[in-house]
């Protein structure tokens, strides 16, 4: 299914570009997630959902696979249920465009998702996702944005001098020769690799599909709730037979 939602933040394009961008930097202002750790280019953690009273944690990995700045990013993540058959998949492309002096960033998810959350249907789905960005853009405004001041520009010629002055290449600064035969070719590439950056977040609230849907959606998702709920029960009950 496809979703597609709007949002608008009072800063210029660069600027949003930076933040956007910055996936350790948001992922706090994200409902329902948490970042656990990145290795290179790739990002891991949960996200947790709450459907009447089930709760489902989807365990997955996102990266960027498209990076035009400052105006086209598109994102690919995946992700399982740890504990039952559904998985997730999306690829969110955010596209942004100068309003004013502030940023206009239109967002299209096409997204596959399998399990329990996949029996509310596009409709509700797209009245949840709405909301969330709202809950995601205000806390990025008043969280993210507000601490994200560009540093004060230093004019070039005073960071020239500095550099030079600390590496010895300034001016005045003397220049050393390799020895006679000795060749001055610089140190063979060293191929690096990737290393596990373990993140410390602090743990979520899962989001409440219901809750954050609102009454009017409450009343369509009441069977599918009720069926849930059903099978929920039988499995606890089953659990405590075997034991």
């Amino acid at each position: 299914m496809e979703l597609s939602n709007e949002f608008r933040v009072n800063v210029p394009v660069d600027r949003a570009w930076a933040v956007l961008t910055d996936v350790e930097r948001i992922a706090p202002c994200l409902p329902g997630a948490e970042l656990q750790e990145v290795e290179g280019d790739e990002y891991r953690g949960v996200v947790k959902v709450k459907v009447g009273p089930i709760t489902a944690q989807y365990k997955g990995a996102a990266s960027f696979v498209e990076l035009e700045a400052p105006t086209r990013a598109v994102l690919r993540a995946e992700g399982r249920e740890t504990r039952g058959q559904g998985g997730a998949s999306a690829r969110v492309t955010a596209l942004l465009e100068p309003d004013g002096d502030a940023t206009k960033v239109k967002v299209t998810t096409d997204l596959t998702i399998t399990g329990k959350v996949a029996q509310f249907g596009r409709g509700v789905l797209a009245d949840v996702s709405a909301k969330l960005l709202t809950q995601f853009v205000e806390c990025l405004e008043t969280t993210v944005i507000a601490a994200h001041e560009p540093p004060e520009a230093t004019p070039a010629a005073a960071v020239a001098d500095t550099a030079g002055e600390a590496t010895g290449t300034g001016a005045g600064a003397a220049v050393t020769e390799p020895p006679d035969g000795e060749a001055s070719d610089p140190d063979p590439a060293v191929e690096v690799t990737p290393t596990v950056r373990r993140i410390e977040s602090a743990p979520k609230e899962p989001v409440d599909l219901v809750g954050t849907a609102g009454a009017p959606v409450a009343k369509r998702v009441a069977p599918v709730l009720a069926v849930l709920a059903t099978l929920w029960l039988l499995r606890v009950l089953l659990r405590r037979r075997r034991k």
